[in-house]
């Protein structure tokens, strides 16, 4: 049975079987050393020239080879003690080896964090920069986190649900990423910009407390923080207040912190919860960086601003909903106006203030949410108001409909996984806590995507594909 080297100083004496990649191959005279690195750690392993058949194998060993080795755990002399490892009190001395896969010289080298190196080489070759020691770390804790969080969730008895992928394509702030339904030629499907309309039918369906680590996926343009997929923990709750939502995200990374990553210091508990007024007033920001010492990497300041505008102004030139100067969501148009502003949506609705809530960490945005409307009356006058056509109304019919049949009040939020985990482990880019992200342009360059398919596949879907010509126009390219 594989045993893993980081239990190596447990069996001092025993006889082991462990497997791994060469990390490190050494001569001290005729003594030959490796470093053995596997998932848990690195430990040393001994060859000598007695065992004449293993040492010639062993000659031919080179970094990143992956081996099977038999031998006997035994204590290093006392000057040969490495106190920087978990394993540095014993090393293994070798009675078989088995070489399974040899490796080409990597394009780069995994020894340090790599920050040096192009992004574009690291990101081709993913598999190789996800052996170094930091990257490993970083999704080790993003591993660690999450199962946190779900253990967490289920004690307050929240239920995970996962919701669909391919779902409709409907106006909500951000383009879709369309999908071509085979089985009905010119209909598509759409990838959630986020489970916002499901989590609000399971409430609907009485769940009441329902969560879900999910992908949501916005054709946005580029930038250097976001992804065209992202993570985030979604939580909805029925029969609660916006307090009650705050009291549970704040204990819940309050007691993520604690447990996952103890030499960080929260700087206030109870969260601050600013107004969106006084944060814009006092820091020019609605995601206020509220370190007393930025300079220092484990300090965290969490906060919750709140009592956002319900509608901002949007002019003409980006309105996604239409033409003309209207007015648009401030957080998204299922969010709840304030009870004592409700009036105001017929007289001055630029006035109203809502139950948005946003989660910011040291200067970064991590999370949003709000109250949601459950009155289908006042949801279909929030569509009037950012000037929905009949057409557009349409589009949510079955939320609507849903809310006629018993609707509970309710509301959520939805922390982004990925920028928590960049601030959690002093990460430049959220890049470095994604397994296999897109480059800051939205490519794949390990897996060359976004890529031309067959001709065959588009005839399928009966779609036809354009490209551009010089002169700006575009001509017909696959049918």
């Amino acid at each position: 049975m594989r045993f893993l080297v980081k239990d190596a100083a447990k069996h001092i004496g025993e006889k082991v079987t462990v497997s791994g990649w060469v990390d490190v191959r050494r001569a001290h005279g005729k003594i030959l050393f490796i470093d053995l690195r596997d998932i848990s750690g690195i430990m040393q392993v001994v060859f000598i020239p007695s065992n004449k058949g293993v040492y010639e194998l062993a000659e031919k060993l080179r970094p990143e080879w992956v081996v099977e080795i038999t031998g006997q755990i035994v204590k290093r002399p006392d000057n040969m003690v490495n106190s920087k490892i978990e394993t540095g009190l014993v090393e293994l001395s070798v009675e078989s080896l088995k070489v399974l896969s040899e490796a080409e010289t990597l394009p780069f080298s995994i020894d340090g964090d790599g920050y040096e190196i192009g992004e574009e080489v690291r990101m081709k070759y993913r598999y190789l920069d996800l052996r170094r020691k930091r990257m490993k770390k970083n999704i080790i804790v993003r591993h660690r986190v999450l199962k946190f969080a779900r253990d967490f969730l289920d004690e307050e008895g929240f239920v995970e649900i996962e919701t669909p992928i391919l779902t409709k394509s409907t106006p909500e702030g951000a383009r879709d990423y369309l999908v071509p339904a085979r089985t009905a030629p010119g209909n598509f499907y759409a990838l959630p910009q986020s489970p916002q309309q499901y989590k609000q039918l399971l409430m609907v369906a009485g769940f009441e407390k329902y969560f879900q680590v999910t992908r949501c996926f916005r054709d946005e343009d580029p930038r250097g923080d976001r992804q065209p997929e992202f993570t985030q923990l979604d939580i909805e709750m029925s029969f609660v207040e916006q307090e009650d939502i705050l009291d549970l995200i704040e204990r819940l990374y309050t007691a993520i912190v604690k447990k996952i990553a103890p030499e960080k210091k929260i700087q206030q508990i109870p969260f601050p919860r600013i107004p969106y007024s006084e944060a814009i007033k006092k820091y020019n920001s609605d995601r206020p960086d509220l370190r007393k010492n930025k300079t220092d990497l484990n300090e965290l300041a969490f906060a919750f601003i709140v009592d956002f505008p319900l509608f901002v102004k949007q002019s003409k030139e980006d309105f996604f909903y239409g033409s003309g100067e209207k007015l648009a969501p401030s957080h998204h148009m299922f969010t709840a106006p304030k009870k004592e502003d409700i009036h105001l949506l017929d007289t001055d609705p630029l006035k109203a203030k809502s139950y948005q809530h946003d989660f910011v960490l040291n200067g970064y945005e991590i999370g949003g949410g709000s109250i949601r409307i459950h009155d289908p009356k006042i949801q279909d006058k929030i569509f009037d108001l950012i000037g929905f056509s009949a057409e557009q109304k349409k589009q949510f019919s079955h939320l609507l409909e849903a809310f006629k049949f018993g609707a509970p009040p309710h509301g959520g939020i939805a922390p982004g996984i990925d920028r928590f985990l960049m601030l959690l482990n002093n990460e430049p880019s959220i890049r470095e806590v994604i397994a296999f992200p897109k480059t800051g342009d939205a490519r794949d360059l390990m897996m060359q995507a976004p890529s031309e398919v067959d001709k065959k596949q588009l005839k399928e879907l009966h779609i036809s594909v354009t490209k551009p010509v010089s002169g700006g126009k575009t001509k017909k390219k696959q049918k």
